[in-house]
């Protein structure tokens, strides 16, 4: 039987009438699916606390894929996340529900993890989600052995230059070239991605590019539910009125 371990609610779904299938990120078991037995029931002391975005203190037992929660407590309330932040907050479970292996420890990515939640939960109704998302998808690559260096040229090994132009390539790294495309960076954003400090608007999206590009091989051609929710949530620009 497992000891007493920190853990969120990635995701929960109803599982027969009275109990509830979870994927739970702890500490030190990583990625685990776990079966709640009678959560789901009237009485049960479990339904405010098996909630995703609640700091949890958890135990579990079973030696199958599917193992059997024993008992769990939540250490505070839920993190306030609404709005965009909410959707945010789904779409970094849904990264890690799709991209860690089952079972296998991630300590330090844990707590980039809660971070990135406490981040976010700052950030309500004042600032923008975007640097709290690209530290943690830079971070998850970092503890998914995704190295790159960002400050050097693959190419020549000089470091970068902030005016020069670099392209990324795939198990290389980046190397200088006069093309411009979605695979290109100047050295100033190559900085930025390093230090994942993003002063303004141009070295945010190109950090946005380049998680994306560097984190599609996890994912596969299966798209994210969560983008599609917040696409949702978003509206639309309107088109400009041509003039007559």
């Amino acid at each position: 039987m497992e000891g007493w371990q920190r853990a969120f609610v990635l995701h929960a779904r109803p599982w027969s009438e009275t109990s509830l299938m979870l994927d739970l990120f702890s500490e030190q078991t990583g990625r685990v699916r776990i079966v709640a037995k009678g959560a789901r029931a009237r009485r049960s002391n479990l339904k405010g606390a098996l909630q995703p975005f609640t700091p949890l203190l958890a135990r579990w037992g079973g030696r199958g894929e599917v193992k059997t929660l024993r008992g769990a407590e939540a250490v505070s309330l839920a993190l306030p996340l609404s709005g965009i932040h909410l959707y945010s907050g789904l779409y970094v479970n849904e990264l890690v529900s799709r991209v860690l292996e089952p079972e296998t420890s991630f300590s330090d990515l844990f707590f980039d993890y809660l971070h990135c939640l406490q981040a976010l939960a700052s950030a309500c109704g004042q600032l923008s989600p975007e640097p709290a998302l690209r530290r943690f998808e830079l971070a998850l690559l970092g503890h998914l052995g995704y190295g790159v260096d960002f400050l050097h040229c693959a190419g020549s090994g000089e470091q970068v230059s902030d005016t020069m132009t670099y392209r990324y390539r795939a198990e290389k790294g980046f190397i200088a070239s006069l093309v411009t495309d979605n695979y290109s960076f100047t050295g100033r954003e190559l900085r930025a991605l390093s230090c994942r400090e993003f002063p303004d608007i141009g070295t945010l999206k190109a950090a946005k590019r380049f998680t994306r590009i560097a984190l599609k091989p996890y994912l596969g051609g299966r798209p994210l539910k969560s983008r599609e929710l917040f696409r949702q949530f978003v509206p639309k620009k309107p088109r400009p009125v041509p003039h007559s």
